[in-house]
């Protein structure tokens, strides 16, 4: 059965106030036109069936466009802003809070703008951190630096009551969050503690995971820069593995439950012949394992790259049972595994073998962005400030279809975007890896293990639907 959706932007009221932005209202005037609520970009674009009849006017197929509104629902001059960035370190963090405090400054004339140090950290009394005053002044250069100039944390978001009273001491009326899929979640219950108050706030998320891993988003910021970085240190090391005899590059990237970087780093590189993602399974061992087809890469062509997610091969491993202040399980360390397991396999075998192993994670997460995420970051930042501005609520603005659409909270956080096997992307990068479609001896055991993923993550989406 199709999974349904539902699209809906939830508002705080009715729009009466005449925008500031002096827009057209007519196509053909050679001027920028504002955007009317009632368009829309269609979520289902592929045609699996021509002579379908099915309605696409939909709620669970129509996202509502992203820009400036004609009326607003604020008063630019009774406007209280505040904005936090959470999580890890990911590239566009300082562009978006720089395009955030830009638009409202000098698109609405907004004059008082909050930033919360530390991520949710800096709204609780006891954490000690002073809000930042932001100005066009204070952000205009903080784009040529990585980090995050508000700086960052993990966890914080289950301490929803102490948020909304920070925010109602405070009087902040419009409240920008950047983060992932566990930050989103806990600025959906923000919202809504807020909606039980009675309060009059807008909470607009900036969708953020280098990962790539929240749904229907076509990429998050910093991605493509992660991406570019993550090639750097490919390129190296397959220089390293190619001088060396029976050389082995290992280089481990991000990707906890997707293989996004990974996979889109093996396609930009042209040198990976193994790329290891969570969403395939893999064994060591046997006449069709890893280790089995390394040593015959080895055979043939005297050197190996093999790239790997994170979160690849933790079934090969002893389970921490712990967890990060994210909530997220703590992950044990796949690339240090594959090494010794490497080095051990051919000290059996009495194959010399010359293995190097990097992980620029931090490297890649505290970069400067590319010019394609630092565009993307501006436009992401004022069109979350054009959505606040109209009273759009419980919502993360984001790119859909190359569009920048408005897409309900709820939504991108029921599941996590993964790389799908037996897609595109996935069968691009066997092509360009050349490594078997898959290195499994038990075909039955993966498509088990594949229908056990499946219900636990249809489990997870329903225990959220029902904890509502």
């Amino acid at each position: 059965m199709e999974e349904k959706f539902d699209f809906t932007i939830e508002q705080l009221g009715e729009c009466k106030v005449p925008s500031p932005i002096e827009l057209s209202k007519e196509h053909g005037e050679f001027r920028a036109n504002y955007v009317r609520d009632t368009s829309f970009v269609r979520y289902k674009v592929n045609v699996f069936d021509a002579n379908s009849t099915e309605n696409e006017r939909t709620k669970d197929n129509l996202m509502q466009k992203a820009g400036p509104r004609e009326y607003i629902y604020f008063n630019p001059a009774h406007v209280n802003a505040g904005i936090c960035t959470c999580g890890g370190l990911c590239p566009g963090l300082n562009d978006v809070i720089r395009a955030v405090v830009r638009c409202l400054w000098f698109r609405y004339g907004v004059k008082r703008i909050r930033g919360f140090r530390y991520g949710f950290k800096g709204f609780f009394p006891d954490s000690g951190y002073d809000t930042v005053e932001l100005t066009p002044k204070v952000v205009d250069d903080i784009h040529k630096n990585g980090g995050s100039f508000l700086g960052t944390s993990r966890g914080g978001g289950n301490r929803v009551s102490d948020i909304v009273d920070a925010v109602e001491s405070l009087s902040i009326n419009m409240l920008f969050i950047v983060g992932g899929d566990g930050t989103q979640r806990g600025a959906l219950d923000i919202a809504r503690e807020v909606e039980k108050r009675g309060l009059k706030v807008a909470v607009v998320g900036i969708p953020k995971t280098v990962d790539n891993d929240l749904l229907f988003i076509d990429r998050s910021f910093g991605f493509e820069t992660a991406v570019e970085k993550a090639r750097e240190a490919v390129d190296a090391i397959h220089m390293e593995a190619e001088s060396q005899v029976n050389g082995i590059g290992v280089v481990k990237l991000m990707g906890r439950e997707s293989g996004f970087i990974a996979t889109s780093t093996t396609l930009s590189s042209h040198e990976t012949n193994f790329c290891l993602i969570p969403e395939v399974p893999f064994d060591m061992d046997g006449p069709n394992g890893f280790l089995s087809h390394l040593e015959k890469r080895l055979e043939k062509r005297g050197h190996a790259v093999v790239i790997v997610a994170e979160g690849a091969g933790q079934e090969h491993m002893q389970a921490t049972n712990e967890k990060d202040a994210s909530g997220n399980k703590r992950l044990s360390d796949i690339g240090v595994f594959l090494c010794n397991r490497i080095n051990e396999y051919f000290a059996n075998k009495n194959i010399h073998v010359n293995l190097k192993y990097v992980d620029p994670s931090y490297q890649v997460r505290s970069a400067v962005t590319t010019a394609n995420d630092s565009i993307y970051c501006e436009r992401l930042g004022n069109n979350a400030v054009h959505a606040a501005m109209a009273g759009k609520t419980k919502c993360v603005v984001g790119l859909v279809h190359d569009k920048y659409v408005i897409i309900p909270t709820e939504m991108v956080t029921r599941k996590r975007n993964t790389v799908d096997p037996e897609g595109a992307l996935w069968r691009d990068a066997l092509d360009a890896t050349g490594q078997p479609i898959l290195m499994v001896n038990n075909i039955q055991s993966v498509i088990d293990h594949m229908k056990k993923t499946a219900a636990e993550e249809e489990k997870k989406a329903n225990e959220k639907k029902e904890s509502k």
